[in-house]
């Protein structure tokens, strides 16, 4: 007799045999037992699942003598010419090959017969979706009443190809890919039926690469059986097929989670120069970061998983090395470039790049999370002389109109810088305000509270620039948003803002004052205010249009008044605004370092 390969020597031949897809075994079994058997069904799934196993099984259970019957004898003669492929009421059609219109009207054809000797006449098409439009539609009316004694199983692996008229007119079974456990178990059972001794991590090897495919572990325990022997070690298997080995993966796994750039590359490098399959290696990562996700998730939860021994260990010890979103990150990356790999010129390349990538992923903060910080600085350093600091990396706000440069006070206020000599912003310490306490001038009044306000937080500033003062009676000062700029007062009315505004009233001669803000349209005549600390104004000599550009290259968040042509640039001491305490705050929280930048 010739040899017979695994795949088909060991082929199950009762449903009780078949491994993996007790969904699908036990409702056809049932559905014989009580006799509630449907004309048409449609197996679908991966390949070397067992989709065309079962139909066949399932044409043994029909068709056997005193049948339907599940519990049928596999000596029994109609039960053998199925077996063998030579019974004449069991018709196998290869879909690929007999895909016309023709083929689908010969078979309506002989459909009509009666069966030669058994109960039903039986059709399996193989491969059904590679059957064309015209002969699926050929096929419709007979496949939706056909005659009694006729029975069509249909299997694909691919039914999103298959016409939605033809799906409603079978009964649908979706094939599982077999897990890992099952197969080790199985290939172990064949193993040793044929006298092979062979290791419980060549096993997993295997039953890896089969990628829930049994009759791939099948068709691989045989090469290895013919390649090694009669002895089979893990070392076999991974040579054979380019796989990297599991403690290699762990390893790797382990270097990313750590943020070791160096000591991931060079795995990678070894593996690369090994001749291991890259791309079954990043598929490798992403199941074991997708194992340890689900473990952290499920708080432990073993059932969820299809791990190995060694892979679970090292899970319980990863588990701490990276929280939820962070492996949500690593796992993005690991996916984007799965889908890039089959394009990617230079395999290897792409993966130290991919590396690189996952390892700053996992030290990466959210942006809910880095924006929640920055809120809570923002909020600690309301009162302290040094917000200045942190609140000159503060964007002002997308929607507030630029400041234009005026070179002369407004019409409708006295002008303050021709009486008063107006001396260069210091830094945040100085808020020492030049100009009277008390003003009768509501618009006076109103352009030193924005100036002093700017020394503090030139943030809530951007916001006042583009208010105006509405009333100040019974200590209520009334501010008012046009309703171009309506949607600030949800960003500007808080209580931090309240309080900055009522202690820099105080401090120009109006204490125990409360703020209200108000939509309001401002004065046909109203101007904004002009302040040192707002945009520079060009300088108010003519003869020497130079002068603006002597301006300092490096500003700080309060520019010296433009009057102040021949004004030194503000001092900037780095050390100590290195060693300012919100600062390094912001710089723990944003992984950043101080740079100078000039012009």
């Amino acid at each position: 007799m010739s040899y017979q390969v695994i795949a088909l020597k060991y082929r199950p031949q009762r449903f009780a045999d078949v491994v993996g897809q007790e969904h699908v075994t036990q409702t056809l079994a049932n559905a014989i037992a009580q006799k509630r058997i449907a004309h048409a069904y449609l197996f679908c799934g991966p390949r070397g699942t067992g989709k065309t196993t079962i139909a066949r099984i399932f044409a043994k259970a029909l068709n056997c003598t005193g049948g339907p019957s599940v519990a049928f004898d596999d000596n029994d003669l109609r039960v053998q010419e199925i077996t063998e492929g030579r019974s004449l009421d069991v018709l196998e059609i290869d879909g690929a090959s007999n895909n016309g219109v023709e083929q689908v009207r010969e078979l309506r054809e002989t459909c009509k017969y009666a069966p030669a000797s058994a109960p039903f006449k039986i059709y399996i098409i193989d491969e059904v979706h590679m059957l064309s439009t015209a002969a699926f539609n050929a096929l419709l009316k007979t496949l939706e009443e056909p005659p009694a004694h006729v029975k069509f199983m249909f299997a694909t692996t691919d039914p999103e190809k298959v016409l939605p008229t033809i799906l409603s007119r079978c009964q649908r079974f979706d094939l599982r890919r077999i897990p890992a456990a099952l197969i080790t178990q199985h290939l172990a059972e064949i193993a040793g039926k044929e006298s092979v001794t062979i290791n419980d991590a060549a096993l997993h090897a295997i039953a890896r690469g089969a990628d829930g495919g049994m009759r791939d572990a099948e068709s691989t325990l045989d090469q290895l059986i013919s390649f090694c022997g009669d002895k089979i070690e893990e070392s076999d298997v991974l040579s054979m097929f380019g796989l990297a080995a599991q403690n290699q993966i762990l390893k790797l796994a382990g270097a990313i989670l750590a943020g070791e750039i160096s000591g991931a590359l060079t795995q990678l490098d070894e593996l690369a120069r090994g001749g291991k399959d890259l791309g079954r290696l990043l598929g490798d990562l992403l199941n074991h970061f997708r194992n340890l996700l689900i473990y952290q998730v499920s708080r432990g939860d073993l059932n969820l998983l299809e791990a190995s021994e060694a892979e679970i260990t090292a899970l319980k010890g990863q588990s701490s090395l990276a929280n939820i979103d962070a492996l949500t990150r690593i796992l993005e990356s690991l996916a984007d470039a799965e889908l890039r790999l089959r394009d990617a010129a230079s395999k290897k390349i792409l993966l130290e790049v991919t590396l690189l990538r996952a390892i700053q992923a996992r030290n990466a903060l959210p942006i809910d999370s880095v924006l929640k910080q920055l809120n809570q600085l923002r909020s600690e350093a309301g009162g302290a002389t040094n917000s200045q600091a942190i609140s000159s990396s503060t964007p002002i706000p997308r929607a507030s109109a630029p400041v234009k440069p005026v070179s002369a006070p407004p019409p409708v206020q006295k002008p303050v810088a021709a009486t008063v000599p107006v001396t260069p912003v210091q830094p945040a310490a100085a808020a020492v305000v030049s100009q009277p306490a008390a003003s009768n001038n509501l618009a006076e009044l109103w352009n030193q509270l924005v100036e002093a306000v700017g020394r503090v937080s030139s943030f809530t500033r951007s916001y006042l620039l583009n208010a105006h003062p509405v009333s100040f009676e019974k200590n209520v000062l009334v501010i008012g948003f046009d309703p171009e700029f309506a949607d600030y007062l949800g960003l500007v009315d808080n209580s931090r803002n309240h309080t900055l505004l009522a202690t820099k009233l105080a401090e120009l001669g109006q204490p125990n004052a409360m703020i209200k803000f108000v939509k309001a349209e401002a004065p046909a005549d109203w101007e904004r205010p002009v302040l040192a600390a707002s945009t520079p104004a060009p300088a108010p000599t003519a003869t020497k249009p130079a002068a603006a550009s002597t301006a300092p290259k490096n500003p700080e968040i309060s520019s010296p008044p433009a009057q102040e042509k021949k004004s030194a640039p503000v001092a900037f001491n780095k050390e100590e605004f290195k060693n300012d305490p919100l600062i390094k705050k912001a710089l723990e929280v944003f992984k950043g370092t101080i740079v100078e930048v000039r012009a």
